[in-house]
Parts: C-alpha cells; sequence; structure tokens
C-alpha cells in the first residue's frame, strides 16, 4: 500500500525524534524546518543541524523508511512583523499562537503547492506549547488551503519523554530556551537559572 506524503513542519531535531518514530511506517515524510522565529541566527542554524544530523542517522538505522527534508532559509523579519505589539507577552501568552498559525500557514501553503495529501507539526510534542490551540489553527488552515491537517497531540502515548530519551540516544543537542527573542530575554531576566537546563 502506498504511503500518504505527509509535509511535517519541525520546531527542531529533538521534538521531531518520538514523532517520527510514530509516523515513518505509515507515511512518506518530509520535514519541513521553517522556524524564522529563533534568535539569534546561529542558534536557527545550529538547530537546523540538529534536523539533518537525526534525519541522516535514521537514514543510516532504518534505509526503508521514506524521510526527507524541505529547507527554508532564515525568514527572522516574517515573524518580527506577525508578533509587533507583543514583544512583552510571556511565552504561552498571546504572541504564541501568532508564531504557531506562522509557520503553520507556511506549511501548509507549501504542502497544497507541492502536492503533499496532508500537513502536521510536532509542535505539539512539547509540553510547553498549547495542543488544542494548535490543533485548531491546523484545522483552520486545513479549511483554508483544502489540505488535510494531521491532528495529532503528539504528548500522549508518553512522545517528550520518549523524544528526550531518543536525542540523549542520538546525541542531539537540546536547547534550553524556546527560540524566540522576547521569551529569551523574559528568561534571562527573571527565571536566570531555567538556562542551566534543557527545554
Amino acid at each position: 500500500m502506498e504511503k500518504k506524503k505527509l509535509l511535517l513542519h519541525s520546531c527542531c531535531g529533538p521534538c521531531s525524534t518520538s514523532v517520527i518514530d510514530r509516523l515513518k511506517e505509515d507515511y512518506e515524510i518530509t520535514i519541513l524546518y521553517y522556524n524564522p522565529n529563533i534568535y539569534p541566527e546561529e542558534e536557527y542554524l545550529k538547530r537546523k543541524l540538529e534536523q539533518i544530523k537525526y534525519i541522516e542517522i535514521l537514514h543510516k538505522k532504518e534505509p526503508h523508511i521514506s524521510l526527507f527534508m524541505l529547507d527554508i532559509d532564515y525568514d527572522k523579519d516574517s515573524f518580527y512583523a506577525v508578533t509587533k505589539g507583543l514583544e512583552n507577552e510571556r511565552e504561552g501568552g498571546a504572541r504564541c499562537p501568532v508564531c504557531f498559525k506562522l509557520r503553520l500557514s507556511k506549511t501548509a501553503e507549501i504542502a497544497k503547492e507541492k502536492g503533499f495529501e496532508l500537513f502536521g507539526t510536532t509542535l505539539t510534542v512539547s509540553p510547553h506549547k498549547n495542543s488544542e490551540i494548535i490543533t485548531k489553527i491546523g484545522l483552520d488552515l486545513e479549511k483554508k488551503y483544502n489540505i488535510k491537517y494531521l491532528a495529532e497531540n503528539f504528548k500522549k502515548q508518553d512522545g517528550y519523554k520518549k523524544s528526550v530519551e531518543l536525542s540523549k540516544e542520538n546525541g542531539l543537542y537540546r536547547q534550553n530556551y524556546c527560540g524566540c527573542e522576547f521569551a529569551l530575554k523574559i528568561q534571562q531576566k527573571e527565571a536566570p537559572n531555567s538556562l542551566k537546563k534543557t527545554y
């Protein structure tokens, strides 16, 4: 049976681990690394390289799986444009859904353009992200672009715990903040010790 083609937005390599593991037998997966929110650019590139590294590891371990990657240039101006006026929001506040929508909109748009059968995101695996909000955005975009959204809460079945284990097993770098400049500055000011932990 031919697998459906899925364009899967990935926020980072570590979060993608357990999501790919759950989907790899059922879908032909193309990872879309589109994260204009990540600051600074060096961090963006570091996380992108970890995503590439994990895909390469999987290709060696399981050459039978269909896993590809589609990269987009660093596009920080798009993030700053849509979050203007929301700079002082804490992580999890009003800025986050705007950021989710930016990334998922681009994913849906590209999925439609390139003939994918559905699109999804790894964002729901994180305990720091509101899965209900992300799912609502995805389903709204499903209607807008007329392409199926994979409405999965990847936190379920110990998804996050498994992503931590797989990241450690494969030697992946785990960041200590979500990614955006605004959340990082608040974290540095109010909870500097949290930057000593992995995210």
